[in-house]
């Protein structure tokens, strides 16, 4: 087996802390760096460590974790946050699309072998909904890059226990959860650990698809364990 090393950004969130669960259990993860705004140094365990999150300044964080042909290197976006939380288009678009392209950015110059982003159902540069545009503009710019290997992963609602909930989301998910084996799998809310298992499942395969839709998300952790 050939170890890796991964570094997971939004490591802290719904969908990136169940990630960072599943790649200190994969035995194939040597180191595993999870970027945070306050990292949890005493959380630290065998081959986790918690960097804090400067996306200005990604190269001094991560200065020694960089692919190699003996060591590769996946990196994993899970970044992601509301314009109600952040307070402001702006201050939106900073973190769901400028933080996402430094990463993409950082991946590329430190030879990642695969990038693989959690986008959202609907992402569309041309979309006129302001959130589901800059989700399609974060994708379009990362398609530009050059990576060796970009997944993107377009999950429908969230199904989990956040640490900050969303009102929104949290009324959706009282309506949806009781219906949700009758609605079709394309926009059922999809479990947080399904879409992190999905992460790792593309992280593994030989030749990852570009897109994971929704629908291929569901019962991954079943298949991760199979």
């Amino acid at each position: 087996m050939i170890l890796k090393k991964a570094v997971v950004a939004g490591s802290t969130g719904l969908i990136g802390s169940r990630l960072v669960e599943l790649l200190v259990a994969a035995p194939e993860y040597s180191l595993v760096v999870a970027l945070a705004r306050k990292p949890k140094a005493k959380a630290a365990r065998g081959k986790l460590q918690w960097r804090k999150a400067d996306f200005d300044g990604l190269e001094m964080v991560l200065a020694d974790v960089r692919g190699s042909e003996a060591v590769p290197l996946d990196v994993f976006c899970c970044l992601g946050t509301t314009i109600k939380v952040a307070g402001s288009q702006d201050a939106f678009r900073r973190v769901d699309f400028e933080f996402v392209v430094s990463l993409g950015r950082w991946a590329r110059g430190a030879d990642a072998r695969r990038f693989v982003l959690v986008s959202a159902l609907g992402a569309d540069p041309a979309s006129r909904v302001f959130y589901n545009r800059v989700k399609g503009d974060a994708e379009q710019t990362l398609g530009t890059l050059g990576l060796p290997s970009l997944v993107v992963l377009r999950p429908s609602l969230l199904d989990g226990d956040r640490k900050e909930p969303r009102s929104g989301e949290r009324f959706a998910l009282a309506i949806t959860r009781p219906i949700r084996r009758w609605l079709p799998k394309s926009v059922r809310p999809v479990l947080d650990i399904d879409v992190a298992a999905s992460m790792l499942l593309a992280a593994r395969a030989d030749r990852a698809p570009l897109l994971i839709e929704s629908a291929q998300m569901h019962e991954a952790a079943a298949r991760l364990n199979a």
